[in-house]
């Protein structure tokens, strides 16, 4: 059996790894910098990456031996796909694992905006009892737009309509019937920004979502609307958040991911009625296990030659 030689840059759970290891000689180099990632992947045949890694063309150009990328998650904005055709490289990914996971954090940021519970939580470290001037909203009886009804957006709506919201989603990739079979009533996305009291948005981070939430979209939603994000960073335009969040438009949002991450103290990030969080969307035991798993077994497959799962390019 041919044995393979793999590199694992961001970390990846032990049951990932002690597949790979039944299979390849595998190397963990965790948080290596770009330039030396460059040094050492002329020797490998895949590489195994989270968000952290940029996996540019100059990576590929230096990787001779590269056959297979794993992104051990959702999304490859950090793979330059283009690159990798070129090259004849595999890109693969784990888009199920981490579904569960995103869509609990999703309605966990849901339920601490409408409550304001870290403001609450907050007050009290502080020795402050805010008992009358916190005053929340319940979402019982709320509409819920969801941007992006796949696999996470409808985890997300399952939850809402159990807490007794009306949810309504746009999705131009799925039909319309497929959207109600889900469990949402299909809408444009005027009529979403139009109607919604909550957003929650579930899309990649492309050419054509970068920056689609800006002020024209902030524009045409209701006054005092709550917007969450544990999608992709980029999607938001953050400035033309925090504008509307000074006006009033939008009264509260929840962002775990971000244009540039790490952030660092931006206004975005220190606004009172912003929660943030630290891109922990898919940060559960469970959910990383299943992702190094699946993206151990799905790189293994595409450097055999064997039928995949999940090929993105």
């Amino acid at each position: 059996m041919t044995k393979y030689k793999i590199l694992i840059t961001d970390g990846l759970d032990e049951s990932g790894q002690s597949i790979l290891r039944g299979a390849s000689t595998m190397d963990d180099r965790s948080g290596i910098s770009a330039d030396d990632l460059i040094k050492i992947i002329s020797e490998y045949d895949a590489l195994i990456v989270r968000g952290r890694t940029k996996v540019t063309a100059s990576v590929m150009d230096a990787g001779p031996r590269l056959k297979a990328i794993g992104r051990a998650g959702v999304g490859v904005d950090n793979i330059d796909l283009d690159a990798a055709k070129k090259h004849g490289i595999t890109v693969v990914n784990a888009p199920m694992s981490t579904s569960l996971a995103v869509a609990e954090l999703t309605f966990g940021l849901l339920l601490a905006l409408a409550r304001e519970i870290p403001r609450a939580d907050a007050a009290m470290k502080q020795g402050q009892w805010l008992k009358k001037e916190i005053d929340g909203v319940e979402l019982s009886g709320k509409t819920l737009g969801v941007i992006g009804f796949g696999r996470i957006g409808m985890e997300v709506g399952k939850r809402a309509s159990a807490f007794g919201m009306n949810v309504i989603a746009y999705d131009p990739l799925i039909s319309e019937d497929e959207i109600l079979k889900r469990g949402a009533e299909p809408v444009s996305i005027q009529d979403l920004y139009a109607w919604s009291e909550f957003i929650s948005l579930h899309l990649p981070l492309n050419v054509q979502t970068r920056d689609m939430m800006g002020r024209l979209a902030f524009s045409e939603m209701k006054d005092g609307v709550r917007i969450v994000c544990a999608a992709r960073g980029g999607i938001i335009d953050e400035s033309a958040l925090v504008a509307a969040l000074n006006s009033g438009k939008v009264a509260g949002a929840a962002l775990d991911v971000f244009a540039q991450e790490p952030p660092g103290s931006t206004e975005a990030v220190s606004h009172p009625r912003m929660i943030a969080t630290p891109h922990i969307g898919a940060q559960t035991a469970e959910a990383q296990s299943r992702a190094s798993e699946d993206i151990a077994n799905e790189v293994l497959a595409a450097l055999r030659g064997e039928s995949l799962r999940w090929k993105v390019a």
